[in-house]
Order: C-alpha cells, then structure tokens, then sequence
C-alpha cells in the first residue's frame, strides 16, 4: 500500500502541477480574498489600520442590542437542538423502536427546507389569523400578537431547525462506538439503561459539545429566522442588523457592514474552533468493524416512545408543513379553511400571474443549476489533488475550501460586495449588482458540499487501473476523464444535487447580493410576507419545499451506489 501511495505521488508531481496551481487559485479567488477584503475593510479603512471606527460601530447601542440578541438567541436554540437532537440520536442507535430510517429522512429534511420557509410555516400555524387552527377554533383572540414573534419565537424555531444537525453529528458519534463494550457490559448483566448512562453518553461528551457548539454557530448566522420572526417586532440580531443597514442605505455603509460582518465571523469563528477542539477530542474513541447496533428491547413501553418520535416529527416538520398548505389554500391569510374557501389561486398568482415571483423561480432554478453544475466540474480535479498530494498541502487547502462554508451567509455576501463593487482589474467590469455575483457566491458557498461525496469516492478508488494506465504512457488529463471521472460520476452527481438542494431556496447570501431583476425564491417569499402577503408567500414557500423533497428523494434513490456518510439521513 505505501509503494502505490508513493506512486500516485510520484506521478502527480511530475504531471499535476497545473492541477494543484488551478485547486489553489480557485480556493485563493472564493475563499482568501473576500474574506482578506472584508478583514481590511473592517480593521483598515483607507489602507490605515485602526480600531477606532470598528469599536464605534459595535459599542453603539444598536451593535451592541443586536450581539446581545445574537447570542442569546444562539444559546437558548442550542440548548433546545441539543435536547430534541440527542434525545432522537439515541432512542434510535439503542432501541428497537421501528420506521427508523423513516424518522431519519423526515427529521433531517425539516433541516434541509430553508429557515425563512420554516419560519412562515411556523407563523401560519399559531397565532390568531392561523387557517389550521382557524378551522378548529383553537386560534387565539383576534388581534392578539402571534407568540413566535420575538426572542422566544426565534430560539425555539432556531432549536427545532437545528436540531437535526445535532443529531447528525451524535449519530456519526454512535457509529463509533464499538458493539464489543455493549456486548461486555450485558454480559456483566448492566441494564440497557446503565449502559447508555454509563458507556454511550461518556463516550459521546466530546460529540455532545461539538454539536452544542456547531448549532451555537449555525444561530449566530441564521438570517431567515431571525428576519422573519424579529424583524416585525423590532428584535435585531447582527444578521439582520446589517441587512437592515445595506437595504436602506445601500454601499454607503459598507464599512459599517463589514464590522459587524466581521463581529459575527469572529463570534462563529470561536465556535467553530471549540467545535474542532471538541471533534479531535472525539477522535481517540476505538474503532472496530463490528458497529453499535440497539441492545434496549423496549417491549411494552416501543409503542409509547414511537408515538413520541411521532409527535417530534409532527412538531419540526408535518405539524409546519400542514399550517403553510393551509395558509395557501385559503383566499387570504386568516381565512379559515373548508371547501367554500379552498382555492388553488395563491399558486396561480405566485406562479404564473407574477412576474417578479415567475423571475424569482427562474433565477433559483438558473443559481442552483448552474453552481451545481460548475462545482460538479471542478470536484473532479478538486478531489484529485487533495487526494494525490501530501497532507502538508492538501490541509490547509481543504481548510481554506471550508471558510465560506463554515462562515456565516451574511458575512460571505458582504466580503463580495467589498470585493466586486468596484471594477475589477484589467477587464473594467464590476459583478455587483448583476447575476453573476449571485452565482459565485453559491459557487464559493457550496464548494465543499460538491467535494465530499467525490472525495469519499476517491479514498475509496482503487488506484490500480490509473498505475496501469500511467505506465502506459496515458497523460494526467487523459486518466482524468477516461478513469477517474466515470468512477466518480455517481458522487459528483450527488454532490451536484446536494449543492441544488441549498441553494434553491438559499436567502442569507442573496438576500444582500440581489437587485432588480436577481431576485430569488428566497428573497421573494421574505418580500411577500413583509408586505403581508402571507398566503402567497405561504404557496412560495409549499412549492420550495416540494422542489427539497423531491431532490432528497432522488438523492435517496441513489444512495447505494454512494461512499458511507454522503447522505446525511442516511444511517
């Protein structure tokens, strides 16, 4: 095995040059630079450093109600997701509860559909002009506030929502953890319970803390939450603080908005790195190939926690999803719902009436298709080379990759404003304001969501055939296309529709990026429902969640031909 590594490596240097020039310019021209240009716009205006400005701008009252309200809506949703993800990580890695893999794929897909599109569902189940409850003559007194407005209403929908990626990471945790220290503990005759108190959850403390932190992250920079549920009632987070800033005032507050831009990065940021700190952690657990399988036989009381599982994805997904599918049913929202009043009409307005919602569906379709398609093409190379070379390059490179990624959506819009507002070089052409630097910000976004599954793929290529052909005197570019792409076609198909399924109903990043003309699906729906056209936006955000499933179901129906972890619902 060392001889084929030292010949892959071999053969790479002398003829991958060009590869490895091209991974690094293009992790240099998504990653290091916006970020780069956002850092010297925060802490160097005019080319002097200096933190006058900067601290200004976040010790003012409104920076400093906006972090307060960003991190304490942060905290209470992780401590939520931590509960509901664990809780549901657990029953389902030890018990012998039934429809497993079902609970799985509903419970991530309540992840999958965009934050804005869950807070509108959430919005049009309770409160008093809710159709579904309208109908049941449970709403509240009319003209009563709905209760998910605000601090509470934002971290509870922000816990649900991030659950899932709880228990995504906790589930990875379980498959660690090997049968044999189960199968020794019930041969001393420990309980089910005693085994998972004392074996399962010491061993997932790191996991626990990673996920904690992780959805700490992930509620620092949700914009559609916060946006949709705060803004109403004049709670501001730094998301939506610096939304609230470029939309009234536009590119004359830049400066403002790279600070708290900057302020949000560096609160993620340090959580990022406990989470790291936290995940390496994790890493000296034992491995064997004999994984955890459920050893707690529930017997009479499998039916009472199935219904509870149940209830769980009623409340994060199908409860939600029912109130959104009333709401744009009706004629208008508040309406209750029965056969008088059903009507197909907010689909026909959204869809074909419309024409800035009609342009909406189009731009998404043209911005996910299109990122995914580029990012399909670059994986390929992309993977190579941070398979073939040495770790000491390939690391930092992946590194770099992953920032855009790891970095909160706001944070990325407003370092390519910064970084294509004026002309570029040489060409004289700015991208702001055009389609185009919609595009590669999905392109920078979304790039490790497209290299994962093809980098699986490759730790699993068996290198024989592209020795053979090497040998034979097949050059790089020709191995490339003629070996190594078609076994990794299925993988970079996947991550394809992976990067389609984000970014057809991405907001955080657009939402700051857009101009008339650019809208997208997720602008558009915000757009509606701050005008108070609920219904509408309601029939926007049932068609956005239709176009998620269906691409997870087709992401389903592949998951056989695809490397282990690709899919994360699939346990």
């Amino acid at each position: 095995m060392k001889t084929s590594v030292a010949f892959e490596r071999s053969f790479f240097d002398r003829e991958g040059g060009a590869l490895a020039v091209l991974a690094i310019v293009v992790a240099s021209t998504l990653a290091a630079l916006p970020i780069g240009r956002l850092s010297l716009a925060a802490l160097a205006p005019g080319g002097v450093l200096t933190y006058g400005a900067a601290l200004d701008t976040i010790m003012s009252r409104a920076g400093l109600r906006a972090t307060w309200a960003t991190l304490e809506t942060a905290t209470i949703s992780s401590a939520v997701a931590l509960v509901l993800g664990a809780t549901l990580a657990l029953v389902l890695a030890a018990t012998d509860v039934r429809g497993r893999q079902r609970l799985t794929f509903l419970f991530v897909l309540s992840m999958l559909i965009s934050p804005q599109v869950a807070a509108v569902a959430y919005l049009s189940l309770v409160g008093p002009a809710s159709p579904l409850l309208n109908t049941l003559g449970l709403a509240p007194e009319p003209g009563s506030m709905n209760p998910l407005l605000g601090r509470d209403g934002i971290s509870l929908v922000l816990g649900l929502h991030h659950a899932p990626l709880v228990f995504i990471i906790l589930m990875a945790g379980l498959k660690r953890i090997p049968r044999s220290l189960v199968e020794a503990a019930r041969i001393d005759r420990a309980s089910p319970w005693t085994i998972t108190r004392t074996i399962l959850v010491p061993l997932l403390k790191p996991h626990l803390i990673n996920a904690a932190l992780l959805a700490f992250v992930a509620g620092v920079g949700n914009f559609g939450i916060a946006a949709v549920l705060g803004l109403p009632v004049n709670y501001v987070t730094l998301p939506t603080l610096i939304y609230r800033r470029l939309s009234s005032f536009g590119p004359t507050v830049i400066g403002d908005a790279a600070v708290l831009g900057t302020a949000v990065a560096v609160i993620a940021g340090i959580g990022v790195l406990a989470a790291r700190f936290a995940a390496r952690q994790a890493s000296v657990h034992l491995e064997d190939e004999a994984r955890l399988e459920p050893f707690w036989c529930l017997k009479r009381w499998r039916l009472p926690v199935e219904v509870i599982l149940w209830t769980l994805i009623s409340v994060v997904l199908l409860l939600p999803g029912a109130g959104l599918f009333a709401a744009a049913l009706v004629p208008s929202y508040g309406v209750p719902l029965s056969t008088s009043t059903v009507t197909l009409d907010n689909f026909t307005e959204v869809l074909l009436r419309q024409q800035g919602t009609a342009r909406a569906f189009g731009n998404s379709l043209f911005f996910a298709a299109g990122s995914a398609f580029v990012l399909a093409c670059l994986a390929i190379p992309m993977s190579y080379v941070l398979a073939r070379r040495s770790p000491r390059m390939s690391r930092p490179l992946l590194a770099l990759i992953e920032m855009p990624y790891a970095l909160p959506g706001v944070v990325l819009a407003v370092a390519f404003i910064l970084l294509f507002l004026k002309p570029l070089p040489l060409v004289g052409v700015s991208l702001y304001a055009t389609p185009w630097i919609i595009l590669l910000a999905y392109i920078a976004r979304f790039l490790p969501v497209a290299l994962k599954p093809a980098l699986a793929a490759m730790e699993q290529f068996d290198p024989a055939q592209e020795e053979a052909a090497a040998l034979d005197g097949a050059r790089i570019l020709r191995r490339l296309r003629d070996i190594i792409a078609p076994s990794l076609f299925t993988s970079v198909a996947a991550g394809g529709l992976l990067v389609f399924l984000l970014a057809f109903s991405e907001l955080t990043v657009s939402s700051l990026l857009w101009s008339t003309g650019t809208e997208t699906v997720g602008v558009i729906l915000f757009s509606l429902e701050e005008a108070g056209l609920a219904s509408q936006a309601a029939a926007v955000g049932v068609i956005t969640a239709l176009v998620v499933t269906a691409t997870m179901l087709a992401l389903n129906a592949m998951s056989a031909h695809l490397p282990e972890g690709v899919l994360p619902w699939r346990t």
